[in-house]
């Protein structure tokens, strides 16, 4: 197997090069296909690569885009679509949610609707209410479809190919900061079976559970903490619909406490779902379960506002000392070590950290 640390854009870029190569029926449509900024540069050079009958430039309209998307896929294409803020789909909701997701099932399977569907999800300077949403709790709501949100580099690689080779509609989900992130890909092109979660870190403790950025977060506090004899399971909720929570169950009943980390708004989030789950299995927890994530709130625009609205290492810590009850003396030394090391920059710039390798 060989593997080279590349970046998370580059490793988009690679599965789209590889996939089109690899499936004729393959192509490319949407927004931002003949934009120089080339989506972070995710599909640089694919129009030179394999001509114009392989990516379309679309116009502004998105009803009509994944309209045309849809029904080229249930005649026999494949269809990756860029359809940039994730925002943007809702112009587009009625064609995902009753004619993409409901398709293969109103036909009893006869037509199947293999389109990805790539748009980027949360945080960034000036992004604010309309443009700094993670709706991944919106799309897990609906029978038909699978929403998937890689964390590194390695997962966007093999999660993108797995999703175009998947005959189901799939929701893309590429956070911004995703895209400053490293680690080691291989090179070679693999399917591989998309799944809800991958484990980063082994532990007794405590389960902990995030997704997308919030996942490197977490391991930055795991890695810590391990340092003072207290080790975390830590998974990254990669694809949450459809949501396979046997692992997540197996590991609570082991740890006893559990945290779960939204990108989106903690009401009704990813996080109740897997809580309701895990309190339906009439697990014995010695603590109660934690949910962080977003206040209920419009995303705020301003650094002032901002500043309170996503949740930090900080938060982390504070609840994992909460849910273990970590003695006083020994967590102080936590968060000054913790403190020591982070990076003092605007919330809505990436922190180094997170660049990687992974």
């Amino acid at each position: 197997m060989f593997k080279r640390n590349i970046s998370f854009t580059e490793a988009i870029r690679e599965a789209v090069f590889q996939s089109i190569k690899k499936d004729k029926k393959l192509f490319l449509m949407g927004e931002g296909v003949d934009d120089p900024s080339s989506m972070w540069g995710t599909i640089k050079g694919v129009k030179k690569k394999f001509g114009k009958s392989k990516t379309i430039e679309m116009p502004v309209s998105e009803n009509g885009m994944i309209g045309v998307a849809i029904g080229s896929a249930i005649n026999g294409s494949k269809v990756l679509v860029n359809l940039q803020r994730v925002e943007f789909a809702l112009y587009a909701f009625e064609q995902i949610i009753n004619n993409a997701a409901k398709t293969s099932y109103i036909s009893r399977g006869k037509h199947s609707v293999p389109i990805v569907i790539r748009m980027v999800i949360g945080r960034g300077w000036g992004q604010g209410p309309e443009h700094g949403q993670s709706l991944e709790n919106i799309f897990s709501a609906i029978p038909g479809l699978k929403v998937v949100i890689p964390a590194f580099p390695e997962e966007a690689k093999s999660m993108l190919i797995a999703s175009i080779f998947d005959p189901n509609p799939v929701i893309f989900l590429e956070h911004r900061w995703s895209h400053f992130t490293r680690g080691k890909v291989d090179k070679k092109f693999k399917i591989k079976k998309l799944k809800s979660f991958n484990k980063i870190t082994s532990g007794s403790k405590l389960t902990l559970i995030a997704n997308s950025v919030n996942v490197l977060e977490c391991l930055r506090v795991s890695k810590l903490l391990k340092k003072y004899n207290i080790d975390i399971d830590l998974f990254n909720l990669c694809m949450p619909n459809p949501l396979d929570l046997t692992e997540i169950i197996r590991s609570v009943k082991k740890t006893k406490h559990v945290i779960t980390i939204d990108l989106s708004h903690i009401r009704l989030g990813m996080g109740s779902e897997i809580i309701s789950t895990i309190l339906e299995n009439r697990i014995n927890l010695k603590s109660p379960p934690i949910r962080l994530g977003l206040p209920f709130h419009p995303v705020p625009s301003s650094r002032g506002l901002v500043k309170n609205f996503y949740p930090t290492g900080q938060d982390i810590l504070y609840s994992i000392q909460k849910s273990l009850k970590i003695p006083k003396v020994k967590f102080s030394q936590i968060l000054k070590e913790y403190n020591l090391k982070s990076e003092k920059l605007p919330i809505d710039v990436p922190d180094p950290y997170f660049k990687g390798p992974f």
